[in-house]
C-alpha cells in the first residue's frame, strides 16, 4: 500500500549505514563522506530532517568501535538513529513511524553501501509509494570478488545512479542530483 502524499508532503535527507568499518575501504571514503557531511549541513540549514541509519550484524557488532558513525558526521540531539539488521531499513524497524511522524514523502539518500543497504532501502521506499532523489556523489562502496567476478566500486555506484535517472511509477518517482544541487 503506498503512502498518502496527500497527508505526507515533507522531505527528509536519510543517511545511511556510514559507520567506520562499513566505510573503511569505501570507494573515494573521504571525498564521498565530505560530499555527506556537505549534504547534512544544507539539510540542516533548510531545514530538512536528518535520519541516521545504523547497521548491525555478526561483524558489526552493537556499541563497537566498527559500528560507530563515522567521525566527520556527527548525529545532533534530537536527530533519529534508525538501528537495523537488515538490509533495508524498513524490514523490523521504526523507520516507517519516523518518516509518518514527520509526514515525509519524499527521501534524498545517501550512504553506504551502494550494492546493498543504499539499493534495498531506496527500493523498499519506491514499493511504499516514496519519492527517491539518490545523492549521486554521496553514496559509496567496496570493490570485492565474487565467483571469479571482480565486482567494481566505481561501476557499482554508475549502475545505481543510471538506474534512478528519471524514474517513474505510478506512485512515485526517483531521481539522482548531486549534492551541490541541494537545497539553494
Amino acid at each position: 500500500m503506498a503512502i498518502n502524499k496527500s497527508e505526507r508532503c515533507g522531505s527528509a535527507l536519510i543517511v545511511i549505514d556510514v559507520q567506520n568499518n562499513v566505510v573503511k575501504n569505501a570507494y573515494l571514503r573521504d571525498e564521498k563522506v565530505a560530499n555527506m557531511a556537505t549534504a547534512v549541513s544544507k539539510a540542516r540549514a533548510a531545514s530538512i530532517p536528518v535520519i541516521w541509519v545504523r547497521h548491525s550484524a555478526e561483524d558489526l557488532p552493537l556499541g563497537s568501535d566498527g559500528w560507530q558513525i563515522v567521525p566527520e558526521l556527527i548525529p545532533l540531539e534530537g536527530e533519529p538513529i534508525i538501528e537495523k539488521r537488515f538490509r533495508s531499513t524498513f524490514v523490523e524497524t521504526n523507520f516507517e513511524d519516523v518518516l509518518a511522524d514527520r509526514k515525509i514523502s519524499h527521501l534524498y539518500i545517501c550512504g553506504a553501501e551502494t550494492n546493498n543497504c543504499v539499493r534495498h532501502t531506496s527500493m523498499s521506499a519506491l514499493e511504499a509509494g516514496y519519492d527517491i532523489t539518490l545523492l549521486e556523489d554521496a553514496h559509496t562502496t567496496t570493490s570485492f570478488e565474487w565467483d571469479g567476478f571482480v565486482m567494481d566500486a566505481a561501476r557499482t555506484i554508475d549502475e545505481q545512479n543510471t538506474n534512478f535517472i528519471g524514474y517513474q511509477l505510478p506512485t512515485c518517482s526517483a531521481d539522482i542530483k548531486m549534492v551541490s544541487e541541494l537545497w539553494n
